[in-house]
């Protein structure tokens, strides 16, 4: 993102970001963004004969891609002298893999009849986040599954100075990352076709099991302090993925002591 050269401007800025002052002096950024999940399930099924359908069990966890922070320091904005000094600081701020269990909860429904089961994530809005995945037939008892996909997922840091002396700055950091919600949609059908799910003239029973709530959050890892140019630098924050590519756009948080 480029820079401005004005204070009004970018004060502008904090607020059309989303930017925020605690009585502290500390400022919040706030992002959205797309972070991989990798959901991994374990389901057991008994009663295949019940009527209105068999006992299904679901428990697993999800893990999550690596979410990391940059903050960018210079001692001035670009256009306002000749020389402008910068330094980076990163962060990891959610592992690559954290986990979030999938408490086990019990599922009732579906056709009887020992019936062919197949497995599909969605959105807490029910949009697909994946294909149907064919399981089995209930009476084989035990299935196991995992899947790989994207969620949009909501970022919060808080950034704050620990001091802005000339021959450094220490910054400290935390905040958590929300997360959109993830279903499972359990279809259960008397007819097998494995590939593209059941077919349409089978009229296959969907039940639904929440996985992750909507807005479920996981808070950042500690951090040390983050160190930076001295003389009050100008500090800017953007979000990165895995690989260390930014995720967002890179926000001006203003200069050190104003986050003290």
């Amino acid at each position: 993102m480029k820079k401005t050269t004005a204070t009004a401007i970018v004060l502008a800025s904090l607020a059309s970001f989303g930017l925020v002052g605690t009585a502290l002096g500390a400022a919040v950024a706030t992002s959205t963004f797309s972070t991989l999940v990798h959901v991994s399930a374990s389901l057991t099924a008994s009663g295949c004969d019940n009527s209105p359908g068999p006992n299904i069990t679901l428990q697993g966890a999800l893990s999550l891609g690596k979410v990391g922070v940059q903050l960018l320091f210079e001692n001035n904005l670009k256009g306002t002298h000749t020389l402008t000094v910068q330094s980076t600081a990163t962060a990891t701020v959610i592992p690559e893999g954290q986990t979030v269990q999938i408490p086990k909860q019990p599922v009732l429904g579906g056709v009887g009849g020992n019936p062919f089961i197949w497995i599909q994530f969605v959105n807490a809005n029910n949009n697909p986040l994946t294909d149907p995945v064919f399981l089995g037939r209930c009476v084989q008892g035990l299935f196991n599954t995992a899947s790989d996909f994207s969620i949009p997922a909501t970022a919060t840091a808080l950034v704050s100075a620990d001091s802005c002396s000339n021959t450094g700055s220490d910054i400290s950091l935390s905040g958590q990352i929300a997360l959109t919600g993830i279903k499972a949609n359990l279809i259960f059908a008397n007819n097998d076709n494995p590939v593209g799910g059941p077919h349409q003239n089978t009229q296959p029973a969907t039940v639904s099991v929440v996985i992750i709530p909507a807005g479920q959050t996981i808070t950042f890892a500690k951090q040390p302090p983050l160190g930076g140019v001295g003389g009050n630098p100008w500090i800017f924050l953007a979000f990165t993925d895995g690989q260390g590519q930014p995720v967002s756009s890179q926000f001006p948080l203003g200069r050190c002591v104003q986050l003290g």
